[in-house]
């Protein structure tokens, strides 16, 4: 077979030029990192390696998410840790203030460090997180949660009952603040009875109840409470009958109704000083036997924090209160204040929760992140060494053809003759 001039140039062009591609080819791979420079080349691999992108893709943004959730919670936590410090110290004062050795001037300087207390918890209540919005206005985050209304003369909340939440892992989103309402408006108020004073009638002329056992009286109020709205207007009703001695010199004696109807099983005794206990309560009478005294169990309620020490800065600086009374305006205030501070360590309880769960979150994202991007480099990102070794046989290789070709363009049948 005879090869002319243009064939055997030609066949050498390609060769060479089919081996430049080659060195161009594994040049890109080692420089871009891919296996693969065009899709037909691996159809299924590559729509695979996409598809662990775009989870890679979604996994930076849970992790932005979880960045911003983290700082939310860490910014809650910090401002409940200074409300629950804020509370124990006006604790602290208010059983202070039930020194009664006191002065009406140290009492005033105790209101005054109250209202100073007050203020930094209002403060503390109404925080805007960095992009100005309320932490605990629930929904209506541009709205500040707690304001002064003088009107009611009280502090009311002004959010809502909605929490935002922030989604961090495919099917998990965690809550990423407290509304005010959950945090500081169920917190419960003294159980009481609705008036120190009660209705007399008879030779009774007048009665105080005053509530000075109050985990016993607590125990007795919600055995007894009736919250049927359905109920009598007197079901919450409770009657002392006081009848005299048997002889001149003997006690006057009492037994205890309940709406009209005495109690099963009967609950009697003796009047001492003019003095009965029950249930928590100390009821003291003024007159004689026979007659009758009557008083009603309060109903329960909820009061938030900034309510309570108002309540105590009043009652503090009220230079009329004394005796039982000043003393039931304290007791409300240690009440208050005790759960108060429970409900805000319940809350940060729940927060530590959340933040657990975001820690483990974290943990797992970036451990599927390896994983994934692991998957992705199996499918579609070159082996640096082998892409090496590869350009170093195409350049060998091109480097060849190139000197043969060399060599074939000075052949001539002289050099042989």
């Amino acid at each position: 077979m005879r090869l002319s001039n243009n064939l055997m140039y030609q066949n050498n062009i390609n060769k060479i030029l089919d081996n430049q591609q080659g060195v161009a080819n594994a040049q890109e791979r080692v420089t871009t990192g891919e296996k693969y420079l065009t899709t037909s080349e691996a159809p299924a691999a590559i729509s695979q390696a996409m598809l662990y992108s775009n989870k890679i893709q979604t996994n930076e943004q849970y992790t932005k998410n979880i960045d911003q959730l983290s700082n939310r919670l860490n910014s809650e936590e910090t401002i409940l840790e200074s409300i629950n410090y804020a509370i124990q110290k006006a604790q602290t004062l208010t059983i202070q203030a039930g020194n009664g050795a006191l002065s009406k001037s140290d009492l005033s300087s105790i209101a005054s460090e109250l209202e100073g207390i007050q203020s930094s918890i209002l403060d503390l209540m109404n925080t805007r997180l960095e992009d100005g919005k309320f932490i605990f206005s629930g929904y209506q985050d541009n709205t500040q949660p707690y304001q002064f209304d003088s009107v009611a003369e009280e502090y009311t909340y002004n959010g809502d009952q909605g929490q935002h939440q922030i989604t961090i892992a495919e099917g998990v989103s965690i809550k990423s603040s407290d509304n005010g309402f959950d945090t500081f408006e169920k917190i419960d108020a003294r159980l009481n009875v609705q008036s120190s004073t009660a209705s007399v009638s008879g030779s009774i002329t007048a009665a105080s109840v005053y509530v000075d056992g109050q985990a016993e009286f607590d125990k007795f109020h919600q055995a007894n409470y009736n919250a049927d709205p359905a109920a009598s207007a007197t079901a919450n009703t409770y009657s002392v009958l006081v009848s005299p001695g048997a002889t001149a010199t003997d006690p006057q004696t009492y037994e205890i109704y309940r709406d009209g109807a005495a109690l099963t099983p009967a609950v009697t005794g003796e009047v001492n000083d003019d003095t009965i206990e029950y249930a928590g309560m100390t009821i003291e009478l003024e007159g004689s036997a026979p007659g009758q005294l009557d008083f009603n169990l309060e109903k329960p309620g909820k009061e938030n924090v900034l309510n309570t020490l108002q309540a105590l800065i009043t009652g503090l600086n009220d230079g009329t209160l004394e005796g039982d009374d000043f003393q039931q305006v304290l007791a409300d205030g240690v009440v208050q204040l005790q759960n108060a501070g429970e409900q805000v360590v319940f809350t940060q309880a729940n927060l530590g929760g959340r933040l657990n769960v975001v820690d483990r979150i974290t943990a797992s994202n970036l451990s599927i992140d390896i994983q994934n991007k692991s998957n992705r480099s199996n499918l579609v990102e070159v082996d640096m060494v082998e892409a090496i070794s590869e350009l170093t046989k195409q350049e060998t290789a091109l480097q060849a053809s190139q000197a043969t070709f060399g060599r074939l363009s000075n052949l001539s049948l002289f050099d042989y003759l």
